[in-house]
């Protein structure tokens, strides 16, 4: 049984996994929010409604942070208990599917659809948008601020803790105990993750890609560079990247294909000669073709591209979108451009900077090459097979 957070960045990962099991003969139930039911049951796989709930409260909400993953843990056990499985795998946010399987008895791992979030000494807190440093006494600057990231943990602990003590469930001394100590699949390029001890626990995969089903879409007509313009699905809700793309690669001799997302924006575009702009795009169709990509840089997008060994304009909105940027920019596949210099000039100079230096396009092909030759979604599963067997349920 496999657990996903609603939003595109952790349903797709979650519905590659699922493809895969059942391509491997197993049998797969998928609970997730309810858009995603028509393609998670093409795909083989059986449907379950997951509780919707908020997982980081806004300020003043009724809900305190934790006391909905109770609530979604009682609503998540009957599912589990009508399906059976062997083995339970719950993304990273869906804390309710991996404390109703641990009420369960059941073995349960944890889907990570992006980079490790756990700190290590000498990391830069993680999603503020630092790179790694290079230097010992970068490395010695962020150790000083380890015992302020220290705390954060602690207290997402004894919070965590409290609601495992609401569901019947003993407490846990570690931080981050809402991921599994058993397995975390760690569904990223091993070259965005920053070099770390090895833990057993772990196993970095390679991303898991997914992609609803879409046709062909025509780029604009010449032989210049295509840049694709591809904005979050859940950020920028009035599209300001994407407005600021149009018009700061109008002059630029390349040619644009930008996509909304099905998110229009709040009044008239002015979309320029060299550009086209449409409601909806397929990455898998459309990237192997382009120079650049200009994105938010959510983690589906960000891997998307560099599988097809394009690299990456990053423009951070929010989320853990500015961690990615960090890691592109750090990996050398690409530049990260900050939250304040997203207008036109910014994107502008971005996307001349890539294209005057082959040296991204020669560092992001690599990691092109590396998906070629590494298939995520079967690393994966053969890792949840072996968790099955190494824990008797299989």
């Amino acid at each position: 049984m496999l657990a996903a957070f609603g939003d595109a960045g952790h349903a797709f990962p979650a519905i590659a996994l699922g493809r895969e099991l059942v391509r491997r003969g197993h049998e797969v139930c998928l609970e997730t929010w309810v858009r995603w039911r028509e393609h998670i049951e093409r795909e083989g796989m059986r449907f379950a409604p997951a509780p919707e709930y908020e997982v980081f409260p806004r300020a003043g909400s009724a809900v305190k942070p934790y006391q909905a993953a109770v609530h979604g843990a009682r609503d998540t056990l009957p599912a589990i208990r009508s399906f059976d499985p062997d083995v339970v795998v719950a993304d990273i946010l869906t804390v309710a599917a991996a404390l109703a399987a641990e009420m369960d008895g059941r073995p349960w791992a944890t889907l990570v659809p992006h980079v490790l979030p756990t700190p290590h000494p000498g990391f830069p807190a993680y999603a503020i948008g630092a790179r790694l440093p290079r230097t010992a006494a970068g490395r010695a600057f962020w150790r000083l601020l380890d015992p302020i990231v220290r705390i954060g943990a602690r207290q997402g602990r004894d919070q965590l803790n409290g609601a495992r003590a609401r569901v019947g469930l003993p407490p846990l001394d570690y931080v981050h105990n809402g991921m599994s100590r058993e397995l975390a699949l760690v569904a990223t390029f091993p070259q965005l993750e920053y070099p770390r001890p090895e833990e057993p626990w772990v196993e970095v995969t390679g991303p898991l890609m997914w992609e609803q089903p879409f046709g062909e879409v025509e780029s604009p007509p010449g032989d210049e560079p295509l840049v694709l313009v591809a904005p979050s699905t859940s950020q920028d809700p009035r599209q300001r990247m994407l407005l600021a793309a149009l018009e700061g690669l109008a002059r630029l001799p390349v040619r644009v294909l930008a996509t909304t997302n099905r998110r229009p924006p709040p009044g008239p575009v002015r979309v320029p000669a060299n550009a086209r702009l449409v409601d909806w795009v397929s990455y898998s169709r459309t990237m192997p073709r382009c120079a650049v990509v200009v994105c938010h840089a959510g983690h589906g997008t960000v891997v998307r591209a560099l599988a097809a060994g394009v690299p990456v304009v990053a423009c951070p909105a929010g989320g853990d979108m500015a961690e990615n940027a960090s890691r592109v920019a750090w990996a050398g596949v690409g530049v990260s451009l900050p939250r304040r210099l997203v207008n036109a000039r910014g994107i502008r100079l971005a996307v001349e900077r890539v294209l005057a230096d082959p040296a991204y396009a020669q560092r992001a092909g690599e990691l092109g090459d590396w998906a070629a030759r590494n298939d995520g979604a079967a690393r994966a599963a053969e890792a949840v097979e072996a968790f099955a067997a190494r824990t008797g349920r299989a």
